[in-house]
């Protein structure tokens, strides 16, 4: 069974807890067999959980960057709401998404950087 980077990190920190699937079952609300699914990548992780495992584990900052980073690779697709938006800001989504698959490493890269100097 092959598990995503956010699986891999949930089920750690489960094991470091000492906490089994059940548990995790239990504080999150959901059945086990769902749990198993976010992990594999075949269920979407619900964006709920982070602030759950963040509380659950009282995870510190550093830990919560590693959840968070987690559980953005792991994703499969990214929704984003551009209903209040700036016509730029759309046109800049829409290009995005059309020239996406065409992105090189480097070029990627470098729209990183321009993006976290704005953070």
């Amino acid at each position: 069974m092959k598990f995503t980077e956010f699986g891999e990190y949930f089920r750690i920190l489960r094991i470091k807890h000492k906490e089994v699937l059940k548990d995790a079952s239990n504080f999150l609300g959901v059945s086990c067999a769902f749990i198993s699914s976010v992990e594999c990548g075949k269920k979407a992780i619900p964006s709920e959980w982070f602030d759950k495992l963040v509380d659950h584990y009282g995870l510190n900052e550093k830990q919560q960057k590693e959840l968070r980073g987690a559980i953005d690779r792991s994703a499969k697709t990214v929704k984003l709401n551009i209903e209040y938006v700036t016509p730029t800001q759309k046109d800049l989504v829409v290009q995005f998404q059309r020239s996406f698959d065409d992105l090189d490493e480097e070029t990627a890269k470098e729209i990183i950087e321009i993006l976290k100097r704005n953070a």
